[in-house]
Order: structure tokens, then C-alpha cells, then sequence
């Protein structure tokens, strides 16, 4: 059962979204907030699996609110789900830097916003598809100094640079498993590992790395798309 706290200011939208989720198997609503304050206190208190949270927030931020949560999270820390009504919003890679797991637009249909949730939960990682093109813009028009790689990867293995390669390709955990002939549960140690020597908090942010290092090329790859 997925445990979900959903924050959006529009009551509307947040009622719905509760009770869409509500209605879904392998779903419990633990919590609902209208603001970035509120989805801080609630994180910590009802320690929710994955938050829906909107980006664009009165007051404290989604990213603010989603930095809070991260950084006071014990472990497992909440996957985090950015809304957004903008396909190019501007907040967007500042949210994954932040450790978003992905994004989702507010039109999303249910059946394919359930589905997302779904991914989410179990690390995996999602974008739009205008999303996933705001990131590979982002980095293709940045000069190539701009994207050394940081001294913390030189801690990677071989195999564990592989890994976020791929990762930030836009594979799946079964696809890299089909790719490197290994299994899954390889797959998941390998990133694990990478996670926790690079201080990552989400698979999104190894993306990001990924193209930050040069690991990653726009033109290489691109996320997951949000529609499974």
C-alpha cells in the first residue's frame, strides 16, 4: 500500500486528486495541504511513501517545501512528485536538483497519473515528455567547461559509472539489467551505492548528474516519459 500526501493549494484540485487516489487500489491518502508549510509538518509527521505536490505554491515554494522534506526525512525519505500546469515551467530543473522523482502535468489523465504514482513508488522516475526536452535543452546550450566531472565520481567503479550512465539515458532498472546482462537486484545495488557515495536523494538528481558530468550528452537519451 502506498502511503500519499497530496499539497495543492486549489481545494478543488486537491479534493480531487485525494479522491482519485482514494478510489484506486494500493493507495491510502494519509494527509492533504494547501501549503508549503503545511506539506513540511505533515511529511514529518505522517512519513508518507510518495508526495504530490504542486510546484507553484503561496508562501514557501514547492521547491523550498521540497528541500525542507528531503532534508528532514528519515529513512526511506518520500518519493516527491512535482504538479505543474506549465509543460516548460521554469522551476523545473531547480526542482530536480532539489531530489524531485519527476513530474506530472495537472491534465494528466488519472489512469496514467495513477500509473506514475505507481512508477514512483517503486523508484523509478518520470517526466513529461516537454520536460524531458527542457532538461536536454538546458544542458545543449551550456559550453562544454560548464560540465566537468566533479571530482566525486572519480569514487564510482567502472561498473557503477556505467550504471548512472545509463540511468541518466533514461533507463529503467530492467532495461539497464537487459543492458549490462545482470540482474535487476544488480542494477539496484550498483545505483544504491552510486546514490549514496554522490549524497542523491532521488533518481531524478542522478539524471541531472548525468548531464552535469558529460556522463550524458543531450541527443543520448532522454528520461522515462510520463505515460507508462
Amino acid at each position: 500500500m502506498t502511503r500519499l500526501l497530496i499539497v495543492d493549494d486549489q481545494i478543488l484540485i486537491r479534493a480531487g486528486l485525494a479522491a482519485l487516489a482514494a478510489a484506486a487500489p494500493g493507495f491510502e491518502v494519509v494527509g492533504q495541504a494547501a501549503t508549503g508549510e503545511e506539506a513540511v509538518d505533515l511529511a514529518t509527521a505522517l512519513r508518507p511513501d510518495v508526495i504530490l505536490m504542486d510546484i507553484r505554491l503561496p508562501g514557501m515554494s514547492g521547491i523550498t517545501a521540497l528541500e525542507y522534506i528531503l532534508g528532514r526525512a528519515a529513512e526511506p525519505k518520500p518519493k516527491v512528485v512535482m504538479l505543474t500546469v506549465f509543460d516548460l515551467d521554469e522551476y523545473v530543473y531547480a526542482a530536480l536538483r532539489a531530489g524531485a522523482s519527476g513530474f506530472l502535468l495537472k491534465d494528466t489523465p488519472p489512469e496514467r497519473l495513477l500509473a506514475a504514482l505507481s512508477l514512483i513508488a517503486d523508484g523509478e522516475m518520470l517526466f513529461a515528455p516537454t520536460v524531458t526536452r527542457r532538461l536536454v535543452e538546458t544542458f545543449a546550450h551550456q559550453p562544454t567547461t560548464l560540465r566537468e566531472q566533479p571530482a566525486s565520481l572519480r569514487d564510482l567503479t567502472e561498473r557503477e559509472t556505467e550504471v548512472l550512465r545509463l540511468v541518466g539515458q533514461g533507463l529503467s532498472n530492467e532495461q539497464i539489467a537487459q543492458r549490462l546482462v545482470v540482474t535487476i537486484a544488480t542494477v539496484k545495488t550498483h545505483l544504491n551505492r552510486v546514490m549514496a557515495k554522490l549524497g542523491l536523494q532521488s533518481r531524478a538528481q542522478a539524471v541531472v548528474v548525468a548531464y552535469e558530468s558529460g556522463l550524458v550528452s543531450p541527443g543520448q537519451g532522454g528520461a522515462r516519459q510520463a505515460h507508462p
